[in-house]
């Protein structure tokens, strides 16, 4: 397309480009996007054997990336522009306060990326106040608004080679209606044909180059349009305004300005006539709590002893802008006289009243009268009346059309419930506000009826206002309401009645909720509209009500639904039988609404709410070749609301079953359409509710494995089943993965964790899609326990077929926390005879052999079966603590129930290597509210320690803690009470409790259990120094010595304590307030940090629970190196944060050096083993030492080699060498 030939020379008088802002100061800089990775936690968990998480979650996430979170989609109504991070999660980067309708990608003729062009229903982006369209940077983050529409943009066209955006939508701006251009970076331009006289829902491009145009409309913006037979019908309201005066006379009964309002019949005398003060001039002004655009004043002049106003000026305020009129004189009848700051009166008495017209319409919320001349002493009036041409009627009754009205029934209004009068602050007028909690919310005695008076039959848009959250601060309750209308006795087929409408918006906005014919207020009947709150939204919200206004449009003008625009064209050509899009509109049945077009290759495919009845079809069909034709089977028998073409498949979604002619099964409200092989398609078995939107989206299916899938948006809660797949329950959202044929939710792989709705996206030239509309997501799902590994650190499933959650929490609460039980809370590995994994907690899984678990669940590890407990115990139970004596189970909790015919309260025993409950078991606990919160075995003793909130085991008084040995419980020690929470040992003869404890009637968080005294005493220092009971406790040496406690101050903050030995060190206030921790874990790093004095260098805190982290939010996970919390796993339920319980491990934690001392007898053997190393060292080198002195001085080694000595012995005789022995000799000399 050339838009040189559009706006050039030829075409200037019809295309008149508005210069609204100078887009230089338009641009807000917002947060940019860069994708910032974290620094890894070198966690080294090698020591521990396998590791495993457990919570309540079914998403969860490694905290990667700086933009990731736990926040949840929003379900008010407000979305959001989403960019995908590296690792496949999703991150928001800028934010709107309504809905995103369009994108489009705004590349110039040069190939210059301006920006992304936004369109929609909000009225800020990114924190910039943009009324439904903005453009945004997608590597720098900044906000550009395009000033200049109110209303909703729906479409959007970027078109590169004209550096044009063609805008449709429901509004208005520069001249036009409902269609518009954005020129460059110059401003609005409108169209040679100025929009259309309704709604614009699609724009596409033609192959041919053409502009299509899809909407709800019958006519183009320029075409003749029809007008009020009865213009200027609405009366303002003045008798509510705020009434002063200037130059008033003093004479009583004359003097009070408010006496010549809804004064109609022209008398004079006192109460019925304001004069001025003799030769004074002097104004009368209103001011009212609305604005209005007023088109006809009249006013009555006085006659009163001579006087009356001879010449007036009228000012709009807040405008401060004199205005002009056009009028009739009276004393010659000439016509469309004009006149401005001096309008004269009439003093001929049989002049009743004057009318004088605004030449211009201007909006303003006040008004001055100015008298400037006088007839006789003084100037003055006897009644003053304004009147408008558009149709009002506000929530607020007293600013509707006076009682003393010369219409028969003016407008009206009805308020029922708890509303209150705001103050218009930067609104257009005052409006009712309520505040709404439970039964109102679902209840039917909160609604605000509205009562126009209409006094022409005509075709009307209504459109309803709905006041800027900001200036009353109730954007975070603010909801959504239904809206009804009843507009004529007989309304037009297909048009719909109700519509919801999202009051979250910032700025002040209006919505078009109904276009088509309006009847009049006679004959019994009056056209309505009530506004109500939707039903089942979460309390509290905050709904409002301002005024709806009925303006008058033309009927038809040759189109219906369809316009194909030709900008290359100097002319416009309005004989439509020479498009074929356009007559294509025209074989409609009159009413044609287009939703969405979409094109594959140069065929496009129309879909909306339509029939042919000539060609058989319906809602949806092709135009290719010069000729439109239905698809097969009729189409489908409901209206679609949004087409996509992939590949060679057509993806429709809308609120239909099946196609016209109902033979192809498994339609519902979502449908494929082969284009191929012409033949149509299921999706599954469809979905339970309307379908809204259909965007594709690329998704990790497998892990690190993207794929392009088709996501399903709109008004339902199942995936319906099929085959072998159940029905699966989603918030209004599905992603149909076309390689499985299946829905990614229905496939048991690893995969993203994705909920929430788009409403579209765009490509964009040189980075990732750019998405429109709220979604939260995480690097997997997985239903509240997973494997955590090192090296590189990851997360796995630990597939348990643990049940979505479908109902509430249990009601039983955790005695030291308070915090309802669901998921998994606790877990095991039991590997000393048999591999099994322990899971429990409060849920519902489902065995390997299909059968239900409640509760408690046991995953073989060899096998990797799931099984669970044998029936007796009730499905309300919540196990909170696990341990193993040999191949003994003991499991604890808020435990009700039977074991072979037995009570048991609080605790079962569980033989592992026979899978079945040990015989027989413990006496049960006695109580109020009997709970096991820890259990622990005395180090190298078969002695059970349990502890909790009881006060009996069987016929034993023992409360708190109770030990089982030998198939008895006995009580250690006494004088503990209270309610304790966690356990850990410190040596073999010390037992630390941590709760909400008391020791001899002393309260106090932590206790100590000497076993060798069985005496229990205060840990010192515990009741100043650690502000609230304990729910969480952790050794921070070998011997515990030193820990860390954490848990909930008397205040309801969080608090994290370390005890060194001698020392509490506080470090909890660096959490937000609504940190719950639930557990604490010291793990080895493979790197080390910064030293300090609470965590050695090598070590790190793992606090897991619901973390409000300052400055991030939520998480599920952090890491805490002694100076800093650092999120590490974040997770989400359902569409709210999740939470991580604790972490268990096969191994205990080896603890370093750092930060502690070893025992004397290591010291010892240590320092004995040096000694021993250093003599031998010193021996060694002594023997090389002397070997070197010895050779350097000439010593040689003895010989080795020795003669036989029997080889001489047979040659000298034995009697040669004695046989002289005895002779004597002389000497030798």
């Amino acid at each position: 397309m050339r838009f040189s030939s559009l706006f050039g020379p030829t075409a200037a008088e019809l295309a008149l480009l508005v210069q609204l802002w100078p887009v230089v100061n338009l641009i807000r800089p917002t947060q940019g996007v860069n994708f910032t990775p974290v620094p890894s936690p070198n966690l080294d968990l090698q020591d521990l054997g396998r590791v495993a998480l457990t919570g309540d979650f079914d998403s969860i996430s490694l905290y990667t990336y700086q933009q990731q979170s736990e926040d949840s989609f929003s379900t008010n109504g407000t979305q959001s522009l989403i960019t995908q991070l590296p690792n496949g999660d999703f991150a928001t980067t800028a934010a709107a306060d309504g809905y995103i309708k369009a994108m489009c990608p705004f590349i110039m003729h040069d190939g210059t990326n301006a920006g992304v062009i936004v369109g929609g229903n909000f009225t800020s982006l990114g924190g910039v106040e943009a009324q439904g369209v903005a453009m945004y940077g997608p590597s720098t983050g900044k906000i550009t608004p395009l000033p200049g529409l109110t209303g909703i943009v729906n479409a959007l066209l970027c078109d590169q080679e004209t550096n044009t955006v063609y805008v449709g939508g429901a509004f208005k701006g520069a001249n036009s209606t409902n269609a518009v251009a954005w020129v460059g970076m110059s401003g609005w331009a409108n169209l040679p044909f100025q929009g259309f006289n309704g709604p614009v829902n699609s724009i596409l491009p033609a192959p041919s180059g053409n502009v299509i145009f899809g909407g709800s409309f019958t006519s183009l913006g320029n075409s003749t349009t029809t007008t009020p037979n009865q213009k200027d019908q609405q009366i303002i309201n003045i008798s509510s305004a705020n009434i002063t005066t200037g130059g008033t006379s003093t004479t009583d009964g004359y003097n009070n300005g408010t006496s010549i309002v809804c004064k109609t019949n022209g008398g004079d005398g006192p109460g019925n006539t304001w004069l001025l003060a003799d030769n004074t001039p002097g104004f009368w002004r209103a001011d009212m709590n609305f604005g209005y655009e007023p088109t006809k004043l009249r006013l009555w002049n006085t006659h009163q002893d001579g006087r009356g106003t001879q010449t007036f000026r009228f000012t709009a305020l807040p405008l401060n802008g004199i205005m002009n009129f056009t009028y009739t004189d009276p004393d010659t009848g000439k016509k469309d006289q004009f006149c401005d700051a001096r309008c004269p009166m009439s003093a001929d008495k049989s002049v009743l009243y004057q009318d004088f017209y605004f030449y211009n319409t201007v909006g303003m919320s006040a008004f001055r009268i100015d008298v400037s001349a006088w007839h006789g002493k003084g100037g003055g009036f006897d009644g003053i009346e304004l009147f408008e041409n558009d149709i009002f009627a506000y929530a607020i009754d007293s600013l509707n059309e006076p009682a003393c009205t010369t219409q028969q029934s003016g407008s009206n209004s009805t308020a029922t419930g708890p509303w209150t009068v705001s103050p218009s602050l930067q609104s257009i007028s005052e409006y009712l506000t309520a505040s709404l909690t439970g039964s109102n919310i679902n209840g039917s005695g909160v609604s605000v009826i509205f009562e126009p008076n209409i006094m022409q039959k005509a075709n009307y848009t209504v459109t309803m206002f709905t006041p800027g959250c900001l200036q009353d601060n109730s954007c975070d309750s603010r909801g959504i309401v239904n809206v009804t209308g009843n507009y004529a006795t007989a309304s037009a087929p297909g048009v719909p009645l109700q519509t919801q409408i999202y009051q979250t918006n910032n700025y002040d906005k209006y919505d078009t909720i109904y276009q088509g014919p309006v009847d009049l207020s006679s004959g019994g009947f009056r056209p309505t509209v009530t506004l109500a709150p939707l039903y089942t939204q979460n309390d509290p919200i905050t709904l409002v009500a301002q005024r709806v206004q009925f303006s008058i449009g033309n009927s038809t003008g040759g189109l219906n639904g369809l316009y194909e625009f030709n900008p290359n064209q100097n002319t416009l050509d309005t004989d439509f039988s020479n498009s074929t899009i356009d007559q294509a509109g025209l074989d409609l049945e009159q009413g044609a609404i287009v939703n969405s077009i979409a094109l594959s290759g140069p065929t496009m495919y129309i879909a909306g709410n339509f029939t042919d009845s000539n060609s058989g079809f319906a809602n949806i069909f092709a135009i290719g070749s010069g000729n439109s034709t239905g698809l097969p089977n009729g189409g489908l028998n409901a209206e679609v609301s949004s087409v996509i073409a992939y590949e060679d498949i057509l993806y429709l979604g809308g609120n239909f079953t099946n196609t016209l002619n109902g033979s192809i099964a498994g339609l519902n409200n979502v449908a494929a359409f082969n284009i191929t092989s012409s033949q149509w398609q299921p999706l599954g078995a469809g979905v339970s509710g309307a379908v809204d939107s259909i965007v594709p989206l690329e998704v990790n299916v497998t892990q690190n494995q993207p794929e392009t899938c088709i996501t399903i948006n709109g008004f339902f809660n199942n995936l319906k089943s099929f085959g072998s797949n159940n029905d699966m329950p989603v918030t209004g959202f599905g992603i149909w993965v076309p390689s499985r044929q299946n829905w990614l939710q229905n496939l048991n792989v690893r995969s993203q964790a994705i909920t929430g709705q788009l409403s579209t996206m765009t490509n964009v030239s040189g980075s990732d899609a750019l998405l429109a509309g709220t979604l939260s997501s995480q690097d997997m799902s997985a239903d509240d326990a997973v494997y955590l590994t090192s090296n590189p650190t990851s997360l796995n499933p630990l597939n348990v077929g643990i049940q979505p959650e479908s109902v509430g929490p249990v009601t039983r609460k955790r005695a030291i926390s308070g915090q309802n039980v669901s998921g998994v809370v606790t877990g095991l590995f039991h590997t000393s005879s048999a591999n099994v994994t322990v899971l429990g907690g409060h849920f519902t899984a489902t065995a390997t052999n299909g059968s239900t678990i409640d509760n408690l669940a046991f995953v073989n590890g060899t096998s990797n079966a799931v099984t669970g407990l044998a029936a007796g115990l009730d499905t309300d139970s919540a196990f909170l603590a696990l341990a193993t004596s040999g191949n003994v189970l003991y499991a604890g909790g808020t435990i009700t129930g039977k074991v072979n015919s037995a009570d048991v309260n609080g605790l079962i025993v569980f033989d592992l290597g026979l899978a079945d409950y040990s015989h027989p078991q413990p006496p049960a606990f006695g109580g109020n509210n009997v709970a096991v919160n820890a259990i622990t075995v005395r180090p190298n003793k078969p002695q059970v320690y349990v502890g909790g909130t009881f006060e009996t085991a069987g016929s034993l008084g023992c409360p708190s803690v109770c030990v089982f040995e030998n198939g008895a419980w006995n009580q250690p020690g006494s004088g503990i009470g209270g309610s304790v929470a966690a356990f850990t040992w410190q040596g073999n003869d010390k037992l630390l409790a941590g709760g909400n404890l008391t020791v001899n009637n002393n309260a106090t968080s932590l206790a100590n259990l000497d076993i060798s005294k069985n005496k229990w005493t205060v840990v010192d220092g515990a009741a100043v120094n650690v502000p609230g009971p304990v729910t969480a406790l952790a050794p921070a040496n070998k011997d515990a010595s030193q820990f860390w406690v954490a848990g909930k101050s008397n205040n309801g903050t969080a608090f994290l304590v370390k005890y060194d030995g001698s020392t509490y060190h506080p470090v909890g206030d660096s959490l937000g307030s609504q940190t719950t921790i639930l557990g604490l874990s010291m793990l080895q790093l493979s790197k080390g940090h910064d030293s300090n004095d609470l965590v050695p260098s090598r070590m790190a805190l793992l606090v897991t629970g619901k973390l409000d982290l300052p400055n991030f939010g939520n998480a599920s996970a952090a890491l805490f190196n002694g100076t800093t919390f650092s999120p590490f796993i974040l997770s989400t339920q359902g569409n709210n944060p999740g939470s991580i319980s604790q972490l268990f491990s096969e191994k205990e934690v080896k603890f370093t050096a750092a930060g502690g001392h070893l025992a004397i007898g290591f010291v010892v053997l240590i320092a004995l083993a040096c000694a021993l190393g250093a003599i031998f060292l010193l021996v060694v080198a002594g023997i090389l030492i002397e070997r070197y002195r010895r050779k350097h001085e000439g010593y040689a080694p003895a010989p080795t080699n020795y003669f036989d000595k029997t080889s001489n012995m047979g040659r000298i005789p034995p009697e040669h060498l004695f046989g002289r022995l005895g002779q004597r000799q002389a000497p030798m000399i």
